[in-house]
């Protein structure tokens, strides 16, 4: 199994780090679908008793990241291009409409933050980074849209699909998607939250069929 490990045998947080580290092994692709997490390695990984994997693995499994087989305990949980899709339709409405609350709120602070990720996210040579900060800047512009539940569940729900995401920035490359948060930026400076919403909504639904286009040629 691939992932970070730390030895935290004198820390009061192991089920929590435990817990980050699997999270972002699963989302980053380091850990494959299918692949079974076995409670021992991972304690001896992490020079760490079963009860915090226990802990962890539990959580995970309440995001809908791994799940329970029978005669084989926990695995990562696969995700059909079709449950995939439905995820990313999902986003597409539910952040058109947090764009569309966050606009009114958002401060001149906020929109530089936000440019500061879309121009590292422009530089960005290394793949592994584009999923962080493609993430890091729709998520500042959402953060002042006063709707913290609407923000967990789209939290989970990229967490489901991030491996998709980062996949589907790989094989299209950051150039269309560099140019759409480019146009998504601008209309939230010009305070215009109804564009801002139609951008995000087409924004995720572009990436999807994107997504599918790539996978049906093999990719």
């Amino acid at each position: 199994m691939k992932f970070q490990a730390v030895d935290i045998s004198k820390t009061a947080t192991a089920a929590e780090i435990i817990f980050d580290a699997l999270r972002r092994a699963i989302i980053e692709g380091d850990l494959k679908d299918g692949e079974a997490l076995r409670q021992d390695e991972i304690a001896k990984a992490f020079n760490s008793s079963r009860f915090p994997v226990r802990d962890a693995l539990t959580r995970l499994e309440q995001q809908g990241l791994i799940e329970t087989k029978r005669y084989k305990g926990a695995i990562v949980a696969t995700l059909s291009m079709g449950e995939a899709g439905e995820i990313f339709d999902f986003r597409a409405k539910l952040e058109a409409d947090i764009i569309r609350a966050a606009v009114p709120n958002l401060t001149p602070e906020v929109i530089a933050t936000a440019r500061g990720f879309l121009e590292q996210f422009a530089a960005a040579t290394d793949p592994m980074t584009y999923g962080d900060l493609n993430r890091n800047f729709h998520a500042t512009l959402y953060s002042v849209s006063g709707l913290p539940y609407h923000l967990s569940v789209i939290e989970n729900s990229i967490d489901r699909i991030d491996r998709y995401l980062r996949a589907q920035l790989v094989m299209s490359g950051t150039a269309r998607s560099n140019d759409e948060h480019l146009e998504i930026l601008k209309a939230c400076e010009a305070g215009d939250a109804d564009l801002a919403a139609r951008l995000t909504f087409a924004h995720i639904h572009d990436a999807k069929l994107s997504l599918q286009e790539q996978l049906k040629r093999g990719n």
